[in-house]
C-alpha cells in the first residue's frame, strides 16, 4: 500500500475533528527502571538497583492515549477501584487533559495495575493485581447509558477487551448495536473469553495466539492464516478481521473477499508491550477520517513498527507516523520500480 505525502497530511488533518469511545478494562502500567549487578544471597535470582519509578496509562487508557497523541479526540469508557492506582489514573488523566465523564468508580472492585521491573532495558519481571469479576448489569447499562447520551457526537467505539471484567455481553452487544444504528465506526480489540460476541463490527482485530487459542487451531503457514481469517470474517459477520501476526506483519481479510498481508516494517524490536493498543487506535482513526481499510491497516502497520522500538508501553506520536509511513511508502515505490 503506497501512500502518498499529500494522502497521508489529508488523513491526519482529518484526525484532529474525530471523537472515538474507548470502552474497557483501564490500568495503570508501572515500571521500576534500574541495573543488575549481582544476584541475591537469599535465592538465586538477580538483584535489581532501582534508578527510577514511572507510571503509565495501561490497557484501554493506553489506547487513548494513542488517540491523543495521534491528534483525535478521545473519550475514555470503564471502571476504577477506589483505591491508590484509580486515584493514579485518573490524576494522570487529569494532567493529560481527557475527559473523566466516562469513567465508573466501584469500591468492590481493584483497579488493575501491571508493574513492571526493567534492568538493562530488558523485562525481569512483571507483577499483575486486578480484579477479573464481570461487572454488574447496573454498572453495565451505566456505561450504555453514557454511550447513548455522547452517541450523536462519536465517530467511532473502540471496544478494548482485557478480559477484566468491563465488556460483558450486555455491553458488548448493546455498544455494537447502538453504533451500527447510528452509522459509527465500530473497532474490536478482542481477548479469548467473549471472543465471538463481536458480531457484526467494522474491524475485528485479533492477534495469532488469540486465533489460534480461541479456534483451536495453530497458524503454522500462510494458509493457515487465511483459512482462519476467512472462517473468523464469516463467522462474525465482521466488514473486516485484522490479524496481527508479530514479526509477520499482519493480514486483512475484507467481506468482499480480498486479503492481504502487510509485512513486517519494524526496524528494532524492543518491547512489544502495548503495540496492539497502538494498532487498534491507529486503524480506528484513520476509517474514522475516510481511509480505506487498506490505507488504515498500512498506518497501524507503521505505528506499530515504530512503537516496538521503545522499552515500555508508549503511544504514537503523529510525527513518528508521518515519517514511518513516508519513508515506508518511498522504499515500497523504490522496490517496484526495481
Amino acid at each position: 500500500m503506497n501512500l502518498t505525502k499529500s494522502r497521508v497530511q489529508e488523513l491526519f488533518q482529518s484526525f484532529t475533528s474525530k471523537k472515538v469511545a474507548v470502552v474497557g478494562d483501564l490500568m495503570i502500567d508501572q515500571y521500576f527502571w534500574g541495573a543488575v549487578r549481582r544476584i541475591s544471597p537469599e535465592a538465586p535470582v538477580p538483584v535489581v538497583e532501582v534508578n527510577s519509578e514511572s507510571t503509565r496509562l495501561g490497557g484501554a487508557a493506553n489506547v487513548a492515549n494513542n488517540v491523543l497523541s495521534l491528534g483525535g479526540m478521545p473519550l475514555l469508557v470503564g471502571l476504577v477501584g477506589d483505591d491508590h492506582p484509580g486515584h493514579q489514573l485518573t490524576s494522570i488523566l487529569r494532567e493529560q487533559g481527557l475527559s473523566q465523564d466516562g469513567i465508573v468508580v466501584d469500591g468492590s472492585r481493584s483497579t488493575t495495575i501491571k508493574t513492571r521491573v526493567i534492568a538493562h532495558d530488558q523485562h525481569v519481571v512483571r507483577v499483575d493485581s486486578e480484579s477479573k469479576n464481570q461487572c454488574s448489569d447496573a454498572i453495565a447499562e451505566r456505561i450504555l447509558d453514557f454511550l447513548r447520551q455522547n452517541i450523536q457526537a462519536l465517530d467511532a467505539i473502540i471496544l478494548e477487551d482485557y478480559n477484566k471484567g468491563v465488556l460483558t455481553k450486555k455491553v458488548i452487544h448493546g455498544a455494537i448495536t447502538l453504533a451500527r444504528a447510528n452509522g459509527v465506526v465500530v473497532t474490536v480489540d478482542p481477548k479469548v473469553l467473549n471472543f465471538l460476541e463481536y458480531k457484526n463490527v467494522t474491524v475485528f482485530k485479533p492477534n495469532r495466539a488469540e486465533v489460534e487459542e480461541a479456534m483451536g487451531t495453530r497458524l503454522a503457514t500462510l494458509d493457515d492464516v487465511v483459512r482462519a481469517g476467512t472462517k473468523l470474517r464469516d463467522q462474525l459477520d465482521a466488514d473486516t478481521v485484522l490479524l496481527t501476526r508479530g514479526d509477520k506483519g499482519m493480514s486483512i481479510f475484507e467481506s468482499s473477499g480480498e486479503i492481504s498481508h502487510f509485512g513486517n516494517v519494524a526496524k528494532a524490536v524492543h518491547d512489544v508491550s502495548g503495540a496492539g493498543d497502538t494498532v487498534i487506535a491507529t486503524m480506528t482513526l484513520a476509517l474514522a477520517s475516510g481511509a480505506s481499510v487498506r490505507e488504515a491497516a498500512a498506518l497501524a502497520n507503521y505505528a506499530a513498527g515504530v512503537v516496538v522500538g521503545f522499552v515500555g508501553i508508549v503511544p504514537i506520536e503523529r510525527d513518528q507516523l508521518m515519517a514511518a509511513a513516508l519513508q515506508g511508502s518511498a522504499s515500497e515505490t523504490i522496490a517496484a520500480r526495481a
